[in-house]
């Protein structure tokens, strides 16, 4: 039943994230995003690589990145979005929705954390209102375990991360309170803009 849910929120996710994306003026695909150096044509071209690549060439692009994944990443996602126009970049995302791509060792639930973070890099760095559904961000949190934390470098020593909007907490010490969906970003090693977070810690974790 729970990878049953995972997928359908996979799906989900993917289908409100084209919608969203299609509304997007010219200038808002070229507009930062909270994935430093990556412009919202950038995340989604990382977003939708698992689709338009072969395992194959995954490898080759990993090997010319000496075995460093958010080098390969990095690099991929800027040649795409150079390459590939808003029409495309988007049309792969909406015509992929219930692609079975799960990132390595991640599963179902791997393939919801890699869309829902991303999609709030994007809607987060422009300053859209998008809520994402309090049972997605909850299925999200729910897998995060600490080798996730370390993964993103997120610093939380002495820090409690408390949500407002569910019952969720993690960490000891200070408070930092606020939208489970913006302390998921806060997990993942993300500062964000003013007025997103609260408590003594808040300007820890601000841009």
């Amino acid at each position: 039943m729970v990878r049953e849910q995972l997928g359908a929120a996979v799906v989900a996710e993917r289908v409100d994230q084209a919608d969203l994306l299609a509304t997007l003026r010219a200038d808002q695909w070229d507009a930062p995003t909270l994935c430093d150096g990556w412009r919202v044509r950038e995340v989604v071209a990382h977003l939708t690589m698992p689709f338009r690549t072969s395992l194959g060439r995954t490898v080759r692009e990993l090997v010319k990145a000496r075995g460093d994944v958010n080098r390969m990443a990095d690099r991929a996602a800027r040649r795409d979005a150079a390459e590939l126009s808003t029409g495309q970049l988007l049309a792969a995302l909406r015509d992929n929705v219930t692609h079975p791509w799960t990132p390595p060792g991640g599963g179902v639930h791997g393939a919801l954390s890699h869309d829902v973070i991303h999609g709030l890099d994007i809607t987060v760095g422009l300053g859209l209102e998008r809520r994402v559904p309090p049972d997605r961000i909850a299925l999200v949190l729910s897998g995060m375990r600490a080798r996730n934390v370390r993964f993103f470098g997120a610093d939380l020593d002495g820090v409690r991360l408390q949500a407002t909007d569910l019952d969720w907490s993690h960490g000891t010490g200070v408070p930092l309170r606020g939208l489970a969906q913006d302390l998921l970003l806060v997990l993942c090693g993300r500062r964000l803009p003013p007025g997103h977070l609260t408590g003594p810690a808040a300007g820890r974790f601000a841009r």
